[in-house]
């Protein structure tokens, strides 16, 4: 067994639950998550994780989104130190972007806030801030609805990834 997963197994109600927020802001997701302790193994894990995100609502999706920065952003007011240290880990594209590229994410960043309600979430691990850009641009054609559960896969994707570099710590 991972170390982390039997340490989380049997750690009080307080941080095991602070672990998960750290993975996903969202705390039904959180609560649920704790909630079904003891996880046997990593792949359990995974599939309880998935399993669970797919039972949220929007309230828990716009929760889990508002604990993430925007993109060219180094930290969202409300994320944990883990958090925001992974979320600067994942946008590391953004480190070595022009200016341009930064002041049209930022002007991209609000276009989409105003359009849709929430933060924009992609997963950024691995991509140029071009990238993002160019999936940003290509995101404000869709209807809410749509862009609702684009963000919640994008979402789902990020905690996935976040639970990996959790197991490692």
């Amino acid at each position: 067994m991972n170390p982390v997963l039997d340490a989380w197994n049997n750690a009080d109600l307080v941080e095991a639950t602070q672990a998960m927020l750290a993975c996903c802001g969202a705390q039904h997701w959180a609560d649920q998550m704790v909630g079904i302790r003891p996880i046997s193994n990593i792949a359990a894990l995974s599939e309880a994780a998935d399993r669970i995100w797919a039972t949220m609502q929007e309230s828990d999706w716009l929760e889990a989104f508002a604990r993430h920065p925007r993109i060219g952003e180094r930290r969202a007011s409300s994320a944990s130190e883990e958090s925001a240290a992974w979320s600067k880990q994942e946008q590391a594209g953004t480190t070595t972007a022009a200016q341009t590229t930064l002041r049209k994410l930022a002007e991209g960043n609000a276009l989409y806030e105003q359009r849709f309600g929430f933060t924009y979430i992609v997963c950024a691990t691995g991509k140029s801030a071009e990238e993002m850009l160019a999936i940003l641009q290509s995101r404000l054609a869709n209807t809410r609805v749509a862009e609702l559960r684009e963000a919640a896969e994008q979402q789902r994707q990020i905690l996935q990834l976040r639970l990996g570099k959790w197991l490692l710590s």
